[in-house]
């Protein structure tokens, strides 16, 4: 059976595994630990952040605060710093 969380298996805060990359864009798995930040970056292309499981909390330096739970989305723009804080363990699908 394949299970996102079975291709985390690293004691990291944040773990990333590429699940399809083409010319165009990339499909990303992506694990926060449980109090756990994927630091504050920039995407130079728009990208989708789905919420498999688990509770976060997405920020933007515009003020943006949006809490992710499972089957939760946010569209993340192209040049806008940001980050996330996860409440608990948390797996997303990152799409750019």
């Amino acid at each position: 059976m394949m299970n996102l969380k079975n291709l985390h298996t690293e004691k990291k805060p944040v773990q990333t595994n590429v699940l399809f990359s083409t010319q165009e864009g990339k499909v990303i798995s992506l694990q926060i630990a449980a109090g756990e930040q994927l630091k504050e970056h920039i995407t130079k292309v728009p990208a989708l952040l789905v919420c498999v499981n688990g509770d976060a909390i997405f920020h933007d330096e515009k003020g943006k605060s949006i809490g992710l739970l499972s089957g939760d989305y946010v569209n993340i723009e192209a040049n806008v710093k940001h980050w996330v804080d996860a409440k608990e363990d948390s797996n997303f699908i990152l799409i750019k």
